[in-house]
């Protein structure tokens, strides 16, 4: 199991379009992805699970993988949100 915390720095927080963006690269792997933040979890592969999460500006979000391939997936996801998010 691979976990990471990242800190928002978009002003809007996830939004739409970057929670779309991070869906289609979570559904290319076959780990087992869940986003926490705001005391809530979703899967990281739900684009209105993330959403709903309410996630703002300046809030830490916890990414947590599991699988075979979590290794590959938290190197990608942590580059897609220092890139986008």
């Amino acid at each position: 199991m691979k976990t990471f915390t990242y800190t928002i720095t978009d002003p809007i927080g996830i939004h739409a379009r970057p929670a779309g963006k991070l869906v289609a690269l979570t559904k290319t792997f076959s780990s087992k992805i869940t986003i926490s933040g705001n005391d809530k979890t979703a899967d990281g592969k739900r684009m209105i699970a993330i959403m709903s999460l309410g996630i703002k500006q300046g809030t830490p979000i916890t990414i947590t993988i599991e699988g075979d391939d979590e290794s590959a997936a938290a190197k990608a996801i942590e580059d897609f949100l220092k890139e986008n998010l």
